[in-house]
């Protein structure tokens, strides 16, 4: 199963995190509907209940996975983000999550993507059914 991770700060909208995962569905599958392709979204358990995941997990009919700080900061991430790194022990919320969720064994299909505005980052993983 393919797993959408997130990472967005507190003003980040649903509109932040549907151009990070289409950014990043282009790098690494060239594009396509994220419905479709990914099982799963995931993202820091104390952001699981945002309304911007949210309301991104309903239009697209999918299920929030909420990852515990320590699974986050267990991942091997490729990116390196220093602000992320500080806030949650991780290079990267997004990559961690997606892997995190995807189960033992997962990796990732690319590095994590940024919206436009800077709110957000998603990132995909394959593995195991979590």
């Amino acid at each position: 199963m393919i797993v959408a991770g997130f990472g967005f700060r507190g003003q980040a909208t649903e509109a932040s995190l549907r151009d990070a995962l289409a950014q990043v569905m282009a790098q690494v599958m060239g594009g396509g509907a994220a419905g479709d392709a990914v099982g799963a979204l995931a993202t820091a358990a104390d952001k699981a209940d945002a309304t911007c995941i949210i309301s991104l997990a309903q239009g697209l009919s999918l299920p929030i996975l909420a990852v515990a700080e320590p699974q986050l900061q267990l991942a091997t991430p490729q990116t390196h983000s220093p602000h992320s790194l500080n806030a949650r022990g991780t290079g990267s919320v997004a990559e961690a999550a997606a892997l995190a969720a995807a189960g033992p064994g997962a990796r990732l299909l690319g590095v994590r993507a940024i919206s436009g505005d800077r709110l957000a980052t998603a990132a995909l993983a394959t593995g195991a059914e979590p």
